[in-house]
C-alpha cells in the first residue's frame, strides 16, 4: 500500500522539483504532473509527484495522516475534530462522488 504526502513545492527545474511536507525535504520528479512552480502543493508517492493539490487538499490529507499516526501510537481516533468530514459521517452519495463515481442508475 502507497500513500500519498501533501508536499509545497520549494525550487523546480525540468521535471524535478524540491518539495517540503510532514517536517521533510525531497527531491521528486514531476514527469507526470509537468511543469510545476513554488508554492504549489503536490500530492507525492515514492518520491514522484502524481496529483496537483490545493491547500485545502493539502490539509485535509495532513489532518488524516495525523489522524493515522495518532490511531498507530495508541490515541483515540476522535479526540479532536479533524475538520472535515469522516466518511464514516457521510452517506452513500457523498462517499461515492469523493470516490470519483457518480451517481448509479436505479
Amino acid at each position: 500500500m502507497c500513500i500519498g504526502i501533501p508536499m509545497q513545492v520549494l525550487d523546480a527545474r525540468e521535471r524535478r522539483a524540491l518539495v517540503l511536507g510532514r517536517g521533510e525535504q525531497r527531491e521528486i520528479d514531476t514527469a507526470l504532473v509537468g511543469d510545476v512552480a513554488p508554492g504549489e502543493w503536490l500530492l507525492v508517492f515514492l518520491d514522484a509527484a502524481r496529483e496537483r493539490i490545493d491547500a485545502q487538499r493539502a490539509a485535509e490529507v495532513n489532518a488524516a495522516l495525523d489522524l493515522l499516526a495518532g490511531a498507530l501510537g495508541g490515541q483515540s481516533l476522535f479526540a479532536d475534530d479533524p475538520g472535515f468530514a469522516l466518511p464514516s459521517a457521510m452517506s452513500v452519495h457523498e462517499v461515492a462522488a469523493l470516490a470519483g463515481a457518480g451517481p448509479k442508475p436505479d
